[in-house]
């Protein structure tokens, strides 16, 4: 799935991350990428990988990898 727009002036985008595991790691990724501004909603699984962002305009993929780096996983790209 690439970015999408669901409503004016939103951009829904999925990245796949490897390595998360539990409940945890779905919150590690997402405290880290909704600290990225612009950002208004993030959900990450850990069962399929996949990290749905909402955010004000697409995003700078180097800033979610830099966001998905500190919380200690890898950003495989969109999903």
């Amino acid at each position: 799935m690439t970015a999408q727009t669901d409503t004016p002036g939103s951009v829904t985008t999925v990245y796949k991350v490897s390595g998360m595991s539990c409940g945890h790691c779905e919150g590690s990724v997402s405290g880290e990428i909704s600290e990225i501004p612009g950002v208004s909603s993030v959900k990450a699984v850990a069962a399929t990988g996949e990290v749905t962002v909402v955010s004000a305009a697409p995003l700078d993929e180097e800033a979610v990898r830099a966001a998905v780096d500190e919380a200690g996983f890898e950003l495989a790209g969109k999903a």
